[in-house]
């Protein structure tokens, strides 16, 4: 860098704005992308030491990443929508990164053989150009559309004009338009000189750069040429354009070759001529217009070198600073839209950001990245899918309104109603057909309840299948029972001399939860209690009660309780807790107590027999709990049962009901006391249709 010209005041930003040469790897990027070059330097950057110094108005390098080590990048392109940075490489892949650190965000492969020619950013996805071939992919890699096109064609630029039309143009003597709404493409203009490498936009010009070094202006409507301007005899390199100025750099034809030139072209569009040319100190290979406070041109030569000078006056050799290319050569140049930040590929596949601040951002109004969620996979339990009792509950899955990747489109499906099976033919052969209806007797070759549904090809196979057991005593004293499948038979349990160990109940019950056996006196109260096993707050209650009564229910239902969490699948017999229950005397009194002979007959209401069981036995434990004062009633159960003139089966299912006495001297008594159950009573019905359906406080009873 030549620092002659510059205030002793700025000498201690010279170091900040060129770090030094020492290596230094970037802890961002993965250990197998570390490479080093034959003179030690690592490939995957050299970053800024922090903190950084930056001076207000200048740039300087602040963090350079590697996209592929070893594959030059072909291009560079700053998102307009979000805070990234693209570069695509010669062996068709792009590389995104987030952010003035330039994390790598993705990466994916565009195409397998040709390089990435232009990168053009939309709201939601990302343009890429290849040689013959057009595709849009989402910034997470999956392709939107991929349009190809002839294999003939070599297309080098794209220029997007509105949100939906875009202009793409190459070697050949025409330009497309295409529609990126319906991918097709609407337009084909014809241009006389071939070779369109480069194309920009003006409001009122489109701006076709050639590699014969001429410059046409077209007209935004018809894509006729309205002006041309031939600005290099060689080949042209780049141009921009900015306000009422063109600016070009390219090559001269110098003895059979071509040369470098260092005169800028500058044309004034309102009068559409040449003004004086701006002579740089380097050699110009990309430029760009950095409006900020001034129209600065940024000039950049293929060797790392870069100048910035103002296209109306003259070019300060100060101004003049280095790129810390990996590689030799600078393979693509871009700018961001806010002006802050500069991007530089080089041949080894870095890319070098300079900024003027370190708070850099890329866009005036950048909207949110979307990231991966974190990986759940080391928080998630462990599944046994051996195990067929496994919640699959336990992994949760997030809400969304979204469709799922297992929801199977309709248009993938086709309906496939199941196959009737075949009507008998001895039902055919006697069916008598009265109008349109048959009828015929029941042949009696299937069953009445129907096994799973299977299209047979023998009529005596339709019980071979089923593999239920039976009880291991008494086989063939209901020799009817043929006549309704097994699956379906209720299975009777007849113990042997070897009691319950002689029959598998694990055949019939292949879960952890057991049941009650129902072969005892009074096994009708089997059914609630296995709803109250599972209210935890109930299970828990009667498993911490202790007490010193002979026959107390909390104490055998508590034991009952724990005989059932410890079973496992066995069935287990209430036969203490149906013992202390039958000497409570009010569970005589209100007829809870069942003779064998009333069991035998069938004749008990059962539904009202359980109602009042279940009145019964909360009342019973809430009294119970009620009595025992100390730590004695509780054990080990903590103050979040209640306080002491409470218990927990009154929290959780009494209700306060007051009860209202008027006399007829108008004096009113109010008693409010607790219930613990309601009796839905609904009024009989009178077959009047137009009456009014009662209302839920006019059918319940204390």
């Amino acid at each position: 860098m030549n620092f002659e010209g510059l205030t002793p005041s700025l000498a201690e930003f010279a170091a900040p704005l060129h770090p030094a040469l020492e290596p230094v790897l970037d802890p961002h990027l993965p250990p197998s992308l570390v490479e080093l070059d034959p003179e030690g330097v690592a490939l995957e950057g050299l970053p800024v030491p922090d903190p950084v110094h930056l001076l207000e108005g200048m740039y300087s390098e602040l963090h350079t990443a590697v996209s592929e080590v070893g594959v030059p990048a072909a291009v560079a392109h700053f998102d307009l929508h979000e805070e990234m940075l693209w570069v695509g490489n010669h062996g068709g892949h792009a590389t995104s990164f987030f952010g003035p650190t330039l994390e790598r965000y993705s990466s994916f492969q565009v195409n397998s053989s040709d390089d990435i020619r232009q990168i053009q950013s939309l709201e939601n996805g990302v343009l890429f150009l290849t040689k013959s071939n057009l595709k849009y992919l989402s910034r997470g890699g999956l392709i939107i559309f991929d349009y190809l096109m002839d294999e003939s064609e070599d297309m080098h630029s794209l220029l997007l004009t509105d949100n939906n039309t875009l202009l793409v143009a190459g070697l050949q003597n025409h330009v497309l338009e295409m529609d990126l709404n319906t991918v097709q493409e609407t337009q084909k203009y014809t241009v006389e000189v071939p070779g369109i490498t480069i194309m920009r936009q003006s409001n009122r010009f489109f701006f076709c750069g050639h590699t014969s070094g001429k410059v046409s202006l077209h007209d935004l409507r018809t894509f006729v040429v309205e002006h041309e301007f031939d600005a290099h005899s060689g080949s042209l390199s780049d141009f921009d354009v900015h306000g009422n100025l063109l600016v070009t750099c390219g090559f001269s034809s110098r003895m059979n070759g071509l040369a470098c030139d260092r005169f800028l072209k500058v044309y004034d569009l309102r009068m559409m001529r040449a003004t004086t040319p701006l002579q740089v100190h380097i050699d110009p290979f990309f430029l760009r217009f950095i409006p900020t406070y001034t129209s600065r041109l940024a000039i950049i030569s293929q060797t790392g070198q870069c100048q910035f000078c103002e296209p109306t006056g003259l070019a300060n050799p100060a101004d003049i600073f280095h790129v810390n290319t990996v590689g030799p050569l600078i393979m693509t140049f871009d700018v961001s839209a806010s002006k802050q930040a500069l991007a530089f590929g080089d041949s080894e596949g870095c890319v070098h950001l300079w900024a003027d601040s370190p708070e850099v951002t890329f866009n005036a109004y950048s909207r949110e990245t979307d990231f991966a969620l974190p990986c759940m996979v080391d928080t998630l339990p462990h599944l046994d899918w051996n195990q067929d009792l496994v919640p699959l509950s336990l992994i949760p899955v997030p809400l969304t309104s979204d469709a799922l990747l297992s929801d199977w489109p309709a248009a993938n499906s086709a309906p496939a109603p199941r196959r009737a099976p075949p009507v008998d033919p001895e039902i055919l052969r006697t069916m008598k057909k009265v109008g349109f209806i048959g009828y015929a007797p029941n042949p009696r070759t299937k069953l009445r309840n129907q096994i799973p549904y299977r299209l047979k090809e023998t009529d005596n196979e339709f019980d071979n299948f089923s593999q239920v057991p039976e009880s291991p005593i008494g086989r063939e004293e209901e020799p009817h029972l043929y006549r309704v499948a097994k699956k379906y038979r209720k299975v009777t349990i007849k113990y042997s001399k070897l009691g319950l160990e002689d029959f598998d109940f694990k055949h019939y019950n292949k879960t952890l939860f057991a049941g009650l056996e129902p072969h005892i006196p009074n096994a009708y109260c089997n059914c609630m209690i296995q709803v109250l096993y599972f209210l935890e707050p109930v299970r828990c209650l009667v498993q911490n009660h202790l007490c010193q009564k002979e026959f107390c229910l909390g104490c055998e239902l508590g034991l009952l309780f724990h005989m059932l969490d410890l079973s496992r699948g066995d069935p287990c017999q209430g036969s203490n807790f149906l013992r202390a229950f039958r000497t409570i005397p009010e569970a005589s009194a209100l007829g809870l107590i069942l003779a064998d002979s009333d069991e035998a007959t069938g004749k008990v209401n059962l539904g009202r027999l359980i109602q009042s069981w279940n009145r019964f036995i909360l009342t019973q434990l809430h009294q119970e709990t009620q009595e025992q004062e100390g730590p004695q009633a509780y054990r080990g159960a903590g103050s979040s049962f209640g306080s002491s003139g409470d218990s927990v089966i009154g929290q959780l299912f009494s209700c306060e009901m007051e009860n209202c006495s008027m006399c007829r001297c108008g004096k009113e008594t109010v008693r409010v006391s607790s219930t613990l159950l309601f009796t839905l009573s609904y009024p009989d019905s009178t077959g009047n249709s137009r009456a009014q359906p009662p209302q839920l406080a006019g059918v319940c009873y204390p």
